[in-house]
């Protein structure tokens, strides 16, 4: 679905990300983790299409993407000020001008509002609610357009552990039930790991790239953590006992 080969990014002299080559399956959830300035979002906005870039990143037919980012951007805060509209925003994208919305497109958004259980939020501004909400209508707008490819820069990053999972538990539900490919950006190792097929570790390039499981046992990464800090980081414990 998704294929990288010696994909370099640079700001002036600073290296950003270096000679990234990977494949994702159409299909896959895939989490991305690494600590602050790894370039995490800069490679998903590359794939997004937002950031030029050295190298190759072919798709395969018909890719529609879905994209949310970290925050609230200024737009958001600004104007649209419904959740309805800015999940309308959604549609854009794929709109010739003049953009104008049909029929069609208000009953889309009615139903992505009721799949995400927030139709209630309609008429409510954005600035009302609370985090866990707003990220709810963010991932609405992204998935309003029907993507088969989802990419989200951090979206749980500001929630409570409750909010967390039961977005976790929404995202599990679209990638099953509508076999969409996620990418999903978090520093929380152990919570992501839990959900996705694979799991990248990056620091300006691939440490590791593979299920979440073998994640937890290589010794690249144990060389990397360190073995108590890698131990801890997948949460391999039951009482006193470890797995």
């Amino acid at each position: 679905m998704i294929e990288l080969k010696n994909v370099n990014i640079s700001y002036g002299k600073n290296i950003i990300l270096e000679n990234i080559s990977f494949k994702v399956l159409k299909g896959e959830y895939i989490g991305i983790v690494g600590p602050n300035g790894s370039g995490k979002s800069t490679l998903i906005k590359a794939i997004a299409g937002i950031l030029p870039y050295n190298g190759e990143i072919k798709f395969g037919e018909n890719i529609k993407i879905g994209y949310l980012q970290q925050n609230l951007t200024k737009n958001d805060v600004l104007f649209p000020a419904k959740v309805s509209e800015i999940v309308a925003a959604g549609l854009l994208v794929n709109k010739k001008f003049p953009r104008r919305y049909t029929k069609e497109d208000y009953e889309k958004i009615d139903e992505i509002l009721k799949k995400l259980n927030i139709y209630n939020l309609k008429d409510e501004k954005i600035l009302n609610l609370s985090g866990g909400q707003q990220q709810r209508v963010l991932l609405a707008r992204a998935l309003v357009s029907n993507p088969n490819l989802l990419i989200l820069d951090e979206p749980t990053s500001a929630l409570d552990p409750k909010v967390r999972n039961e977005f976790y538990e929404i995202l599990n539900k679209i990638h099953t039930e509508e076999n969409v490919t996620i990418l999903f950006i978090s520093h929380d190792i152990g919570s992501i790991g839990k959900h996705t097929n694979k799991m990248m570790y990056l620091d300006r390039k691939i440490i590791f790239y593979d299920t979440y499981d073998k994640f937890c046992k290589s010794d690249t990464m144990i060389a990397y953590f360190g073995y108590v800090s890698q131990h801890q980081f997948c949460w391999r414990h039951t009482d006193d006992k470890c797995n």
